[in-house]
């Protein structure tokens, strides 16, 4: 391929399609389209133009700007009609043989130089390639929906892809302002595979009924800075296809417990649950609906308190809340767990269990806190816990006394997967935290959260939920143990024997 200005053929004009074309004729490619259904490519060729158009009324282009973009459009017969095209995306159907059928057509119809690339977001790049006579030539190039604007790319060298096709592609990437990052051929690849981590421990919660689906999502955005909660991103995103990516990831890892998929979802799945698109998922979407509304705070916000965390005492202080020096019979407890429970805390220092309620320290400092209560609690009580914890225009959500709380077990588990993902060598660190942030919109990269929490108290927590709940999927994994017993960050990719 040529540096910068190249030719691009784009084969299936679909969503994808399109926004790959547009993206690719904005930065001044010149772009074949070409699709099995002729008429397709004229109408992505409207549709493109009338993006162009509406970026001009909007004031972020000018009308000879749009004119040169539409101008590079090239519309053609066939998919594989001859030509001199230096990269082929692809991007049609997610079908193996269907891919591996086109790609063998445009190996007959265009030069030995032409790069292949597959737009797959699930299909095995080695599995198509190895239909070709030269599977050298074929990489995967994961682009996100909306392509213009989601400025990450994924690109998947298959075992036997030139490593200067995957170098030569990667800089295209580069040049157009796009990320590009290198991601082994693997299930999920990366950006998809990493964002298991919330989802399936927010369903991991929901099966213990920690709390209802509205409640995690305030949580997830409030404490942890997501934008979207993981219910209504699985509301969005289509449970059917959520539930499909979780359960070919899983097998693809051959049932890796720390990817578990749910026992809930396919019984929504078959109901017809899936979200936004069938207006009814885990919320409601029908015309005229409302959002769930938090309970309102009843309680007593005068009621004295104590504590033995020093974080959350100054912060209650500051508040204005009463808090007592010694627990006295008319004092509610709160105490923070890390990776343990509120009955073990009552248990251990002989806490009267009726007024005693749990804070995820991950909250003390956060717009929403995060009020434990065991099965022992006065009810009153705990409306009094919620008051106090409320002083200050904070909000503050009830949930049940599980192992380590919500927010401790979504952070561990975002981390942990991105662990594993360091670990088994699917990606550089750097390509780890890029992809997640821009790809998933998480507000840091796993790791680099994981970095702020701290290797060794992250580390603490795992092996605290391994040994509380005895589930395997919160075992640590290597990376962070190693990195916590040596006092190296998390993102660091360290010394490996090849160095030597």
């Amino acid at each position: 391929m040529k540096e910068r200005t190249v030719r691009i053929r784009i084969v299936g004009t679909g969503v994808m399609g399109r926004g790959i074309a547009q993206w690719a004729a904005t930065t001044g490619h010149t772009v074949e389209l070409a699709d099995a259904r002729p008429e397709s490519v004229g109408e992505a060729v409207e549709f493109i133009r009338g993006m162009l158009d509406r970026a001009v009324a909007k004031g972020r282009s000018t009308a000879e700007e749009a004119a040169a973009i539409g101008a590079r459009l090239v519309p053609l017969d066939s998919p594989a009609q001859p030509g001199e095209a230096d990269l082929v995306i692809e991007a049609i159907r997610e079908d193996l043989d269907t891919k591996a059928a086109l790609f063998t057509e445009l190996e007959k119809a265009l030069p030995a130089t032409t790069v292949f690339a597959t737009n797959t977001s699930s299909l095995p790049v080695t599995q198509i390639a190895a239909r070709l006579s030269d599977p050298s030539r074929l990489v995967g190039l994961h682009f996100f929906n909306p392509a213009p604007l989601m400025k990450i790319v994924e690109v998947i060298p298959g075992a036997r892809t030139r490593p200067n096709v995957v170098d030569t592609v990667s800089a295209l990437v580069r040049e157009t302002g796009h990320s590009a990052v290198v991601v082994s051929d693997t299930p999920g690849f990366l950006i998809n595979h990493a964002g298991r981590g919330l989802v399936t421990e927010a369903l991991a919660l929901l099966e213990r009924q920690a709390a209802e689906p509205a409640e995690l999502d305030r949580i997830a955005r409030d404490v942890l800075g997501l934008k979207m909660g993981p219910f209504e991103l699985m509301d969005l995103t289509g449970l059917d296809v959520t539930a499909t990516v979780i359960e070919s990831i899983w097998a693809g890892f051959r049932y890796s417990d720390r990817l578990r998929a749910s026992f809930l979802t396919p019984n929504r799945v078959a109901a017809g649950l899936h979200g936004r698109k069938t207006k009814q998922g885990w919320f409601d979407y029908a015309e005229g609906a409302e959002k769930p509304a938090e309970k309102p705070i009843t309680g007593d916000a005068d009621r004295p308190v104590w504590t033995d965390d020093d974080e959350l005492r100054a912060a209650l202080t500051e508040s204005g809340a009463k808090v007592a020096d010694t627990l006295t019979e008319d004092v509610v407890a709160l105490v923070t767990t890390w990776g343990t429970t509120v009955a073990t805390a009552i248990a251990a220092q002989g806490l009267p269990p009726e007024r005693t309620f749990g804070v995820d320290p991950l909250s003390i400092r956060t717009a929403r806190r995060v009020l434990a209560i065991t099965p022992a609690a006065d009810p009153a009580a705990a409306r009094d816990a919620r008051a106090v914890l409320a002083r200050g225009d904070k909000a503050v959500s009830v949930v049940r006394d599980v192992e380590g709380g919500v927010a401790q077990r979504l952070v561990s588990s975002i981390v942990s997967v991105a662990a594993s993902i360091a670990e088994q060598g699917i990606a550089a660190p750097a390509d780890i935290d890029l992809g997640v942030r821009l790809g998933l919109g998480y507000p840091r990269g796993p790791l680099a959260w994981g970095d702020e929490v701290g290797p060794a108290r992250l580390l603490t927590l795992q092996r605290a939920l391994h040994e509380a709940t005895g589930d395997p999927r919160y075992r640590p994994t290597r990376w962070l143990a190693e990195r916590a017993q040596l006092g190296l960050p998390l993102t660091a990719a360290g010394t490996a024997p090849e160095d030597v």
